[in-house]
Protein backbone atom coordinates (compact mmCIF):
# COMPACT_ATOMS: atom_id res chain seq x y z
CA UNK A 1 0.00 0.00 0.00
CA UNK A 2 1.38 3.47 -0.66
CA UNK A 3 1.43 6.05 1.98
CA UNK A 4 1.67 9.91 1.87
CA UNK A 5 4.87 11.23 2.90
CA UNK A 6 3.99 13.70 5.59
CA UNK A 7 1.45 11.60 7.49
CA UNK A 8 2.10 8.09 6.61
CA UNK A 9 -1.42 7.56 6.13
CA UNK A 10 -1.53 4.76 3.47
CA UNK A 11 -4.32 5.79 0.85
CA UNK A 12 -3.54 3.50 -2.22
CA UNK A 13 -4.34 0.01 -2.36
CA UNK A 14 -2.62 -2.80 -4.84
CA UNK A 15 -4.98 -5.37 -6.23
CA UNK A 16 -5.13 -7.92 -2.64
CA UNK A 17 -4.55 -5.33 -1.22
CA UNK A 18 -7.20 -4.32 1.16
CA UNK A 19 -8.21 -0.72 2.87
CA UNK A 20 -9.10 -0.44 6.48
CA UNK A 21 -12.12 -2.47 7.86
CA UNK A 22 -14.01 0.55 8.69
CA UNK A 23 -13.35 2.32 5.37
CA UNK A 24 -17.03 3.11 3.21
CA UNK A 25 -17.13 2.40 -0.64
CA UNK A 26 -18.09 6.00 -2.39
CA UNK A 27 -18.50 4.85 -5.52
CA UNK A 28 -15.66 3.31 -8.90
CA UNK A 29 -13.44 5.66 -11.15
CA UNK A 30 -10.71 4.76 -13.67
CA UNK A 31 -7.69 7.08 -14.21
CA UNK A 32 -5.02 6.86 -16.59
CA UNK A 33 -1.07 7.96 -15.96
CA UNK A 34 2.33 7.88 -18.10
CA UNK A 35 5.63 7.08 -17.28
CA UNK A 36 8.40 8.82 -18.43
CA UNK A 37 9.97 8.51 -21.99
CA UNK A 38 12.40 6.70 -23.25
CA UNK A 39 14.74 5.97 -25.96
CA UNK A 40 12.91 3.40 -28.15
CA UNK A 41 15.89 1.18 -28.55
CA UNK A 42 15.91 -2.83 -27.86
CA UNK A 43 19.52 -2.68 -26.29
CA UNK A 44 18.76 -3.27 -22.41
CA UNK A 45 15.00 -3.56 -23.03
CA UNK A 46 14.16 -5.24 -20.05
CA UNK A 47 16.33 -2.28 -17.93
CA UNK A 48 14.15 0.03 -19.55
CA UNK A 49 10.81 -1.64 -19.55
CA UNK A 50 11.60 -1.84 -15.29
CA UNK A 51 12.49 1.60 -14.83
CA UNK A 52 9.21 2.83 -17.58
CA UNK A 53 6.98 0.36 -14.59
CA UNK A 54 8.25 2.15 -11.53
CA UNK A 55 7.47 5.38 -12.92
CA UNK A 56 4.21 4.30 -13.90
CA UNK A 57 3.42 2.88 -10.58
CA UNK A 58 5.12 6.41 -8.89
CA UNK A 59 3.20 8.44 -11.33
CA UNK A 60 -0.17 6.62 -10.74
CA UNK A 61 -0.11 6.84 -7.43
CA UNK A 62 0.97 10.71 -6.86
CA UNK A 63 -2.13 11.01 -9.37
CA UNK A 64 -3.78 9.04 -7.37
CA UNK A 65 -3.43 10.65 -3.99
CA UNK A 66 -4.39 13.89 -5.86
CA UNK A 67 -7.90 12.39 -6.87
CA UNK A 68 -8.49 10.84 -3.28
CA UNK A 69 -8.36 14.25 -1.94
CA UNK A 70 -10.35 16.52 -4.48
CA UNK A 71 -12.93 13.32 -4.62
CA UNK A 72 -13.27 13.28 -0.56
CA UNK A 73 -12.00 10.15 -0.02
CA UNK A 74 -9.59 8.88 2.02
CA UNK A 75 -8.69 5.28 0.26
CA UNK A 76 -8.08 3.85 -2.84
CA UNK A 77 -8.17 0.31 -4.06
CA UNK A 78 -6.98 -0.60 -7.50
CA UNK A 79 -8.84 -3.27 -9.05
CA UNK A 80 -7.77 -3.80 -12.49
CA UNK A 81 -5.07 -2.02 -14.84
CA UNK A 82 -4.54 -2.23 -18.08
CA UNK A 83 -0.85 -1.35 -19.65
CA UNK A 84 0.14 -0.22 -22.98
CA UNK A 85 3.37 1.07 -24.38
CA UNK A 86 3.20 3.70 -26.55
CA UNK A 87 6.19 5.13 -29.08
CA UNK A 88 6.94 8.27 -30.82
CA UNK A 89 8.83 7.16 -33.75
CA UNK A 90 9.43 10.93 -34.95
CA UNK A 91 11.56 10.85 -31.72
CA UNK A 92 12.74 7.65 -31.43
CA UNK A 93 11.12 7.29 -27.75
CA UNK A 94 8.80 4.97 -25.69
CA UNK A 95 7.08 4.92 -22.77
CA UNK A 96 3.82 3.07 -20.54
CA UNK A 97 0.30 4.15 -20.49
CA UNK A 98 -1.87 2.88 -17.85
CA UNK A 99 -5.43 3.13 -17.33
CA UNK A 100 -6.98 1.58 -13.69
CA UNK A 101 -10.19 1.58 -12.10
CA UNK A 102 -10.12 1.65 -8.59
CA UNK A 103 -12.77 1.73 -5.71
CA UNK A 104 -13.09 5.05 -3.66
CA UNK A 105 -13.21 4.38 0.13
CA UNK A 106 -13.84 7.19 2.29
Amino acid sequence: MSSTPDTGDRIVCWHRELPPLDAEPIGEHSIEADSDRVPGTIARRDDLWDSCERGLTRALEQRLTVEVTRLGGRYAHVLDEHIDVKHDFTTGQAWLHGRYTYMLYR
